[in-house]
């Protein structure tokens, strides 16, 4: 494997690891700060996560189209610098309005995936991005199995163990980077940074009129509302449904994430072969339809565990789609393109922690009328429902040369 790929996928699993590293521990956190119940906790990290997401949707064109122009490499650096010194704020954080600005700065510099998935197209021959989009997923499947565990072992050290983890985690990532990475934005690439372009609303506009790129950002877009229930709830769910404590938590985060890791980095080459690309992307919101009905009714511990990782067998479908919208790109917009996926993928995290997570506690609150920790899933269940038939719905043609339009 080449090195630029090697480190792409290093910083993206450190990434996850931060990411999950936090995870187990949320519940605990926000209950000692804000000093209220588990559902109100979890409504807190609804909100959290909202904040986040509102910074990362307002600034993911911006970083885009800047890496399209000064390259991917300060991207990345800068990011990796400024996403340590959030994690430190956090781990010294005594209440939750600190939390909450750690989050404001944390979305605005959250472009480690995005930037290092544009490194990735960069890289790629047409034919290789899906499997190479597999491999980033790959690396943040192997990060999420890893972070949890590790994440739920520091727990028992203290709530904020974790934090201090994440921060020096990324530090470490971004020396490292400093002297590995190479700029993968060349002459013959480079494009003029345009202010028109970077704002979210410009950047779907532009790609919108793109035919077929629209129509399937707004799949990516219902998947991701749908997918993150899982970071959204799952620690409060396990808590409520099974009374997982945070190590248990941390491990049946790791198993879902190491299945993850064995689907993007070599189920999907094989399944890619057998269905294609739309094949691929169309068995994988079926799966996942599935997967989230059966979380919904489970109430065995045991078999919540059995079924976390084989719920994994449906991520395949980010991979996919990415590929689809990436052959219907320039190779000048692929940071662009990125920054929309991102910007689409804030939108999903602005609208689905709150979303869930208010489902969660008015399916948990004492006072509701029936108890059922699993609706989140049931809802998620319903937009895999709408998305696949947001792309059924959609005429096959082939993908007509890029236009550059403002």
């Amino acid at each position: 494997m080449r090195l630029p790929v090697a480190f792409l996928m290093l910083t993206v699993m450190i990434d996850a690891m931060g990411v999950g590293l936090i995870i187990p521990v949320m519940p605990d956190l926000l209950r000692k700060v804000s000093g209220g119940t588990l559902a109100e906790a979890a409504l807190w990290g609804g909100v959290l996560s909202t904040v986040f997401a509102v910074m990362q949707f307002a600034c993911g064109p911006l970083v885009g189209n800047l890496s399209d122009r000064y390259g991917r490499r300060p991207v990345l650096l800068i990011s990796l610098g400024v996403m340590a010194a959030d994690y430190l704020v956090m781990a010294v954080a005594g209440s939750i309005w600190l939390l909450l600005l750690g989050r404001v700065v944390g979305g605005i510099t959250a472009a480690t995936q995005s930037t290092a998935t544009a490194a990735m197209a960069d890289l790629s021959e047409p034919a290789q991005k899906a499997q190479n989009f597999g491999l980033i997923g790959a690396a943040f499947g192997i990060g999420f199995v890893i972070g949890p565990l590790i994440g739920g072992l520091l727990g028992e050290w203290g709530t904020r163990a974790p934090f201090v983890a994440a921060a020096l985690l990324a530090a470490a990532n971004g020396l490292l980077g400093y002297y590995v990475l190479p700029e993968t934005v060349t002459d013959r690439i480079r494009r003029s940074f345009d202010w028109r372009r970077a704002n979210p609303f410009s950047a779907f506009r532009a790609l919108g009129r793109l035919p077929g790129v629209g129509r399937m950002l707004t799949v990516y877009f219902l998947y991701q509302v749908a997918f993150f229930v899982y970071p959204a709830i799952w620690a409060y769910f396990g808590q409520a449904r099974f009374g997982w404590d945070a190590g248990m938590i941390g491990l049946s985060l790791g198993l879902f994430g190491v299945m993850m890791a064995v689907v993007q980095g070599w189920l999907i080459r094989r399944i890619l072969r057998a269905l294609g690309t739309r094949g691929t992307l169309i068995y994988g919101l079926v799966f996942d339809i599935a997967a989230f009905l059966a979380l919904a009714f489970v109430t065995s511990g045991t078999v919540a565990l059995i079924l976390t990782p084989l719920a994994a067998l449906g991520a395949v479908i980010t991979p996919a789609i990415q590929a689809l919208m990436s052959d219907r790109v320039g190779p000048d917009r692929q940071g662009e393109l990125q920054g929309a996926v991102t910007s689409a993928g804030a939108v999903a995290m602005i609208l689905s922690p709150m979303l869930m997570t208010a489902t969660f506690a008015a399916f948990t609150r004492p006072e509701a009328t029936l108890y059922f920790p699993g609706a989140p899933f049931v809802l998620s269940a319903g937009l895999i429902v709408l998305a696949l038939g947001v792309f059924l719905s959609a005429a096959r043609r082939p993908a007509p040369p890029d236009t550059d339009v403002a």
